[in-house]
């Protein structure tokens, strides 16, 4: 006999998915942005691994190009949103005590270490259950200062002359920029692992990030009416 059993909250839900599309626009916006000066690449010396400068057709073929002053305006006026989002969130965590379950603690390295081994079936065993296993706790806190460093390093772009002691302290607006994309690449690394892990998991836990709720065998006691 199967029964529900409360998961995540109104709040984090709404704050999870009301993040995705802002963080979708602002990617999407920001590579309009990057297209004008598409300087970064992943190589050594002369050697280019992965290349993150296309070629204009490539650029083209994904409708970016000379879209600079769209995708500024669009990228400035979905900030504001995203920044709020992500204080909100944070401060909903602080008061409600969900930070509890979401910042890693002295045995969150061990556990994510148990999670990993496990998933990779080099352990038979599963880690202790707990609401957000290790791993999660260290991405998903790292997610959170991730956000805070796109906040701190994009009103460094944006306001070079009024924030020049915030460009001072990034090492520069040329740093501050290199710190802004790579922030990027990380949200994308990290989206690419969340779907994977999110389909690995079933519709199942999908499903408790909709309604709040995930399907679990009701205890022996509950099913006999003991």
């Amino acid at each position: 006999m199967k029964k529900l059993e409360k998961k995540h909250p109104l709040a984090i839900r709404w704050f999870h998915w009301i993040n995705f599309p802002l963080l979708a626009l602002m990617i999407w916006s920001g590579a309009m942005i990057y297209w004008a000066n598409a300087v970064y690449r992943v190589g050594v010396g002369k050697h280019q691994l992965l290349p993150m400068n296309f070629a204009q057709p490539t650029w083209n073929e994904l409708h970016l190009s000379y879209r600079l002053a769209e995708g500024m305006a669009l990228h400035f006026f979905v900030m504001w949103f995203f920044a709020i989002n992500g204080l909100l969130y944070v401060a909903y965590t602080l008061f409600s005590g969900e930070w509890r379950l979401l910042v890693p603690n002295r045995a969150s390295f061990r556990h994510a270490l148990l999670t990993v081994l496990h998933d990779q079936h080099l352990r038979r065993e599963p880690p202790p259950p707990q609401k957000f296993n290790g791993a999660q706790q260290f991405a998903y806190t790292g997610i959170v200062l991730m956000g805070f460093g796109s906040l701190v390093t994009g009103l460094a772009i944006y306001k070079p002359v009024q924030f020049a002691w915030l460009d001072a302290l990034l090492g520069g607006y040329p740093m501050a920029r290199f710190f802004h994309f790579w922030i990027t690449i990380g949200y994308l690394l990290f989206f690419l692992v969340h779907v994977a892990q999110v389909a690995r998991a079933g519709w199942n836990n999908f499903r408790s990030m909709v309604i709040g709720y995930e399907l679990h065998d009701a205890p022996p006691s509950e099913v006999t009416g003991d």
